[in-house]
């Protein structure tokens, strides 16, 4: 392969990485999207975790005690448009 197309094959995977990290930030693995900085379609992150008794919870800020898992999401996401008269 000659240095242009190795050039160009980059430069296409590096664009269609930011197409992915841009439009459809839940596509890329969990691990990545701990060191991305956040997509703009996304709203800010939310923390699932379970108390004591062993009941879901979903907060704006991550509880101390307990581990969690960092929720993202697109604000969005099944919004109704108004209806045009």
């Amino acid at each position: 392969m000659r240095a242009w197309q190795l050039a160009w094959l980059l430069l296409a995977i590096a664009a269609a990485a930011v197409g992915v990290w841009r439009w459809y930030p839940e596509l890329l693995p969990a691990s990545w999207t701990h060191t991305l900085p956040a997509s703009p379609k996304l709203g800010p992150p939310l923390y699932k975790w379970r108390d004591a008794k062993g009941r879901l919870n979903v907060t704006s800020t991550p509880p101390a005690d307990r581990p969690y898992e960092v929720v993202r999401y697109d604000p969005n996401t099944n919004v109704v448009p108004s209806k045009q008269p």
